[in-house]
């Protein structure tokens, strides 16, 4: 494949993986496809949450990609974990998310119980830079959203453990540019990726970069 084209590639099979979503119709309860959509349509999400918009983009991409080990940096409440993690469910994979505070994930966990995946996704408490060493690879999907001037660290803790094809996806690349200039440089202009940066969702203003791992 043109590496030119790979991210274009990511994308484009992203949409076919849309019929995914009713992959697990036949489930009922707290792993019901009804019941997960509405926990996630009424989920009481706060400023440091993704958006809708780009919290679909993230389940889809991980289905695309057939992820099957995934990091998050940054849980939050566990609004991205939930998305990704029924993505992850479907690919029988597994999410590792990462937060510094321990309220972010004592929350996570608990919203990760109500809809049943638990056992898909593993929040992790401490200071990233310390808790990504922990994690073994090979990792094939990673989205970034915690501190701002960390992001090329956390990338630089991860790349060893990145498999070929991995999907890195970073958050709030637009308004946050100047203090991730480092990132961005280095996924922008390093033979190793292709980068596009897209915006996903109109809520916050923002975007996000995907980065394709060409080897």
């Amino acid at each position: 494949m043109n590496r030119r084209h790979a991210v274009a590639a990511v994308l484009g099979v992203a949409v076919l993986s849309l019929a995914g979503l009713c992959a697990f119709a036949g489930q009922s309860g707290k792993t019901g496809p009804e019941f997960r959509k509405q926990f996630i349509d009424n989920f009481h999400r706060t400023g440091l949450n993704t958006t809708p918009g780009d919290a679909m983009m993230l389940r889809i991409l991980v289905e695309s990609a057939r992820a099957k080990r995934g990091v998050e940096v940054g849980s939050a409440s566990g609004f991205g974990a939930v998305n990704m993690g029924i993505a992850f469910e479907r690919t029988g994979g597994h999410l590792w998310t990462l937060d510094l505070d321990p309220t972010a994930i004592k929350e996570t966990r608990e919203n990760l119980e109500k809809v049943g995946l638990e056992n898909v996704v593993t929040a992790v408490e401490g200071d990233a830079l310390k808790t990504l060493p922990t994690i073994e690879g090979p990792i094939d999907f990673v989205f970034i959203d915690a501190l701002k001037q960390d992001y090329f660290k956390y990338l630089k803790l991860l790349e060893p453990k990145l498999s070929a094809g991995a999907v890195v996806v970073a958050d709030n690349v637009i308004q946050s540019a100047n203090a991730m200039k480092d990132y961005l440089d280095y996924v922008q202009n390093s033979p190793d990726y292709d980068t596009v940066i897209i915006r996903s969702s109109l809520e916050k203003n923002d975007g996000m970069a995907i980065s394709y791992k060409i080897k």
